[in-house]
């Protein structure tokens, strides 16, 4: 079962750990957000594989926009 990663604020996309095809385990960093100079750091809320990242190095996101899916 596919899971989206919602982004938990808005902010620009500051560097991405992973890649599709990568396995990841519960908490494994996926990416980080900065805003207003705070680094945020989104982790993978499950097991699984990456099946699509929806957002690029530099990347503005809003609020709970799609930034990567997490599938079997």
């Amino acid at each position: 079962m596919a899971e989206d990663v919602a982004a938990p604020l808005a902010g620009k996309v500051l560097s991405i750990a992973v890649a599709v095809g990568d396995t990841v385990e519960e908490d494994d960093e996926l990416l980080v957000l900065e805003a207003m100079k705070m680094e945020t750091v989104v982790y993978a809320p499950s097991d699984g594989k990456v099946t699509a990242l929806r957002v690029a190095v530099g990347d503005q996101v809003e609020e709970d926009d799609p930034l990567a899916t997490i599938g079997e």
